[in-house]
């Protein structure tokens, strides 16, 4: 299956460098490109893209507000956003991450980088192992004046299973399905399974706020590491 990438950022010249990246590798196609957030919205609803390359500094609207409005259109569910920016230090990553952004790339990753990084959230996964998401995730927890994440409305923490609980801190720790999989001994199928399974019971459209979510309860804790 081809995934369809729609290319937001306000300097063509950058657009054109990923349109010449990701159109030469198979199964990728870009079908898009906005200027700016507001073209964005409405060039994800046109060409149903399955991956939105979201430049975060915009006019006339910011791919802040762009991510929100993608992430809470329930006809763009399958949407998946990658931030793109100079600042991995930013706050406003962190803010993306919590308004639905699958995981961001610095603007001066590798050619390859990019591409792994579309086929990663095309297939449902988090671009979340890097170190510098995971410092951005307890800058998020130190900053009092960011919004805490809500409670979903339906589902809490303890409606997980103890598995379910398990799994839900190893994503937190920026592990992949695969290495759950290899972690539990069980399959990565059934890894996918439970990581789905949470996901429904907390209310959570995205495997990057799960992650959120479990640093702001406290399962897991800045610095800490896997044994």
């Amino acid at each position: 299956m081809t995934i369809r990438v729609l290319l937001a950022d306000d300097q063509a010249l950058i657009r054109a460098g990923y349109k010449l990246i990701l159109d030469g590798k198979p199964g990728i196609e870009v079908v898009g490109e906005a200027g700016h957030g507001a073209d964005a919205v409405r060039l994800a609803r046109t060409t149903r893209a399955d991956v939105v390359l979201m430049d975060i500094r915009m006019p006339e609207m910011d791919g802040l507000e762009a991510t929100r409005r993608i992430t809470a259109d329930e006809d763009l569910d399958g949407v998946r956003i990658l931030v793109l920016t100079t600042f991995e230090n930013d706050d406003n990553v962190v803010r993306a991450l919590r308004a639905g952004a699958s995981g961001f790339l610095g603007k001066n990753m590798e050619p390859d980088e990019l591409v792994h990084a579309v086929r990663t959230v095309a297939a449902g996964e988090a671009l979340l192992s890097a170190a510098a998401t995971r410092s951005l995730i307890c800058q998020f927890l130190s900053r009092p004046e960011l919004e805490p994440l809500p409670e979903p409305e339906f589902g809490r923490l303890d409606t997980l299973t103890e598995r379910e609980r398990e799994i839900l801190i190893l994503v937190a720790h920026g592990l992949s399905n695969e290495e759950i999989a290899v972690r539990l001994h069980v399959s990565p199928l059934t890894a996918k399974t439970h990581v789905n399974r949470a996901m429904t019971k907390l209310g959570i459209r995205d495997r990057a706020q799960l992650v959120v979510l479990a640093y702001q309860r406290g399962l897991v804790r800045p610095g800490e590491k896997l044994t």
